[in-house]
């Protein structure tokens, strides 16, 4: 049985190598920081004791706010100090509010990347977004919004957020339920569920497609429903599908961070909702297995 991580007193990290101590200002509770306590992420080595986190807003010791996305190997971001490198680094906005930074960065990263680094998506294609009623899946709605979709799928089990769906800019919503009867004549699929409802999604609309050589680019990006799905050939050989993923390995660091720049000057610019709510860091334990409301992120604040 997993437990929740306990607010104790550590030893303050020491930055060496061109890295910086900074001041953790807020740090998301994001899936991806449940998955990686938890030892179920691809990138975890289970190694314990650890500090959760990926990711965060910092004040450097010259006084600049900062985003930054934690390294591989030291210790995460839930803690009143952090190492971090420059490199993984950002420098906020005036504007920004370090609060709704933190809670919105890490999930709206991966269609942001997926769409401007993975695929050549072009203004006027259309999306549908498996998953999205997931903090990752809403955001990726109102990515592909922003980004010039002609036509939004959102397609979800939760029906209370997804009734919230159609105001960020989905043309249509479906009930993962109903995933096997998909027709919609897509351009991409961002997929943040894999499993039984990837499978039943990806046989319907390669049955229903309209033009079977016009590519279909499935980009795949988590996987809380099975690691693992029957993939029968012939959908290989029936349509022009593409199958990738996007996330750390797919993409190079580099990569990355060359595209938070942009995204953050949207989020401190409101283009994107964010619904944070800031915990103090010492409620932790109360607060990480907590149910939440729709569409709201905690952010934890030392």
């Amino acid at each position: 049985m997993l437990h929740a991580p306990r607010y104790e007193e550590l030893e303050t990290p020491e930055a060496g190598g061109g890295q910086l101590l900074a001041e953790v200002l807020a740090a998301g509770l994001h899936p991806r920081v449940r998955s990686g306590a938890g030892g179920t992420h691809y990138t975890g080595d289970g190694r314990l004791p650890m500090v959760p986190g990926v990711d965060g807003v910092g004040r450097l010791p010259d006084g600049r706010r900062v985003y930054f996305v934690a390294g591989d190997d030291g210790p995460g971001t839930m803690a009143e100090r952090a190492v971090l490198d420059p490199r993984r680094a950002v420098e906020l906005p005036e504007a920004a509010d370090a609060v709704a930074v933190a809670a919105a960065m890490n999930p709206a990263t991966s269609s942001w990347v997926a769409l401007r680094r993975r695929v050549d998506f072009e203004p006027g294609q259309s999306v549908l977004v498996l998953g999205a009623t997931g903090d990752a899946g809403r955001l990726a709605v109102e990515v592909a919004r922003h980004l010039g979709a002609s036509e939004i799928v959102a397609v979800g089990r939760d029906p209370r957020r997804l009734e919230l769906i159609t105001g960020l800019g989905a043309t249509r919503v479906v009930s993962t339920a109903d995933a096997d009867k998909l027709t919609a004549d897509v351009d991409v699929v961002l997929d943040y569920t894999w499993g039984a409802p990837a499978e039943l999604a990806m046989r319907a609309l390669v049955t229903h497609r309209t033009e079977r050589s016009k590519p279909l680019a499935w980009v795949q990006m988590g996987s809380p429903a099975g690691a693992d799905v029957t993939l029968p050939s012939a959908l290989l050989r029936a349509a022009n599908l593409r199958i990738m993923g996007s996330g750390q390995g797919s993409l190079t660091t580099a990569g990355i961070v060359a595209e938070l720049p942009a995204l953050l000057d949207e989020l401190a610019a409101g283009t994107f909702g964010t619904a944070a709510k800031a915990i103090p860091l010492a409620e932790v334990e109360d607060t990480w297995t907590a149910p939440s409301d729709p569409g709201e992120r905690i952010v934890f604040t030392p």
